[in-house]
């Protein structure tokens, strides 16, 4: 018998000041068996940082990409089904990238693993034709501290200024510096 996923709830209030954007988005986390996690929490991460200003053609939603092959691990799709955001967490192969890019409008990695600096470095050069593309890393140390504020209920709040992103859950406070490896300016 197959391990069932383990449901999360977070419920984030998010103030952008970068980019002007203030949600208050309610998640239903369904998290795979095999998932760590520090994985489960850059996903909520990278929906955060990742919300529309303009949600008039809908949302950034979690996908299936642990159950679906060909879905990513977060996506905002307009109302007549087409693909505006497109978002991958972990190191995805060049490939996965390529085809992703074709298929939406904006295409964004968060990597986040000790590792990242040895794929990058492997993977860059087959990516530079990928204009859609934008590469974040979450420094290892800081990714490891959200994942230590992992629950089954959260309620989060998420501060993003001068490129810089505080997650507070009431007891816990974990800076973020995100580290730009790609992308338009």
């Amino acid at each position: 018998m197959a391990i069932k996923a383990t449901i999360y709830k977070a419920q984030i209030q998010l103030a952008d000041m970068d980019r002007h954007v203030y949600a208050d988005p309610a998640l239903t986390i369904a998290r795979h068996p095999s998932e760590a996690d520090e994985r489960m929490m850059i996903r909520v991460l990278a929906l955060a940082l990742g919300w529309p200003a303009d949600t008039s053609e809908g949302t950034l939603e979690l996908a299936k990409d642990m159950w679906e092959p060909d879905e990513p691990a977060l996506w905002q799709k307009n109302f007549s089904g087409e693909i505006l955001q497109w978002v991958e967490v972990g190191q995805p192969d060049d490939k996965r990238l390529m085809k992703a890019c074709g298929r939406a409008d904006r295409v964004t990695v968060w990597a986040f693993q000790s590792s990242t600096p040895v794929w990058w470095n492997g993977i860059a050069n087959k990516l530079t034709r990928a204009s859609k593309l934008t590469v974040w890393q979450v420094p290892s140390d800081q990714s490891q501290a959200l994942a230590a504020m992992a629950q089954r209920s959260m309620q989060l709040q998420i501060t993003v200024q001068d490129g810089t992103v505080w997650v507070n859950d009431g007891q816990e406070s974990v800076e973020i510096s995100p580290i730009k490896l790609m992308g338009p300016d």
